[in-house]
């Protein structure tokens, strides 16, 4: 296959399983840990209004899919690109970077977690992924 379309294949891969990743834990939250009483998450903005009553165990879910989310991405951009592995990998955690970012401005939330997740979530992880797929910082 030409390089240049098996990358471009490798970032949609990591966009894709990374997004269904996240997803999946975020949307385990609700199973596993009960929501907040008056809590409304059928829209963005109930889910906004609804932050207020959320309490840090409730963003443990939604962290971690955004952090295992970009972390599996990356690996797997890192894994089937066939040039510049680690830049595709960074790629992937700025594209979910700018989502989480996207987020923030949309939902809110408190502010520790708005740092937490947008310090330690993305770039660390997509770092984190590359280096596990075995990737060179060039």
């Amino acid at each position: 296959m030409n390089p240049i379309l098996k990358n471009i294949l490798a970032v949609v891969v990591g966009i894709i399983a990374g997004s269904a990743v996240n997803m999946l834990l975020v949307n385990l939250n609700g199973s596993l840990i009960a929501l907040p009483e008056g809590a409304d998450l059928s829209d963005m903005t109930k889910l906004k209004e609804s932050m207020k009553l959320f309490q840090p165990i409730h963003f443990i879910f939604p962290f971690l899919g955004h952090a295992i989310g970009t972390l599996v991405g990356a690996f797997l951009t890192s894994k089937i690109a066939t040039t510049n592995n680690f830049r595709l990998a960074m790629v992937i955690g700025i594209w979910f970077l700018i989502g989480g970012i996207t987020m923030v401005y949309m939902v809110g939330g408190p502010l520790w977690f708005q740092a937490t997740d947008v310090l330690f979530a993305y770039i660390p992880m997509a770092w984190i992924g590359a280096k596990l797929a075995g990737a060179n910082i060039n």
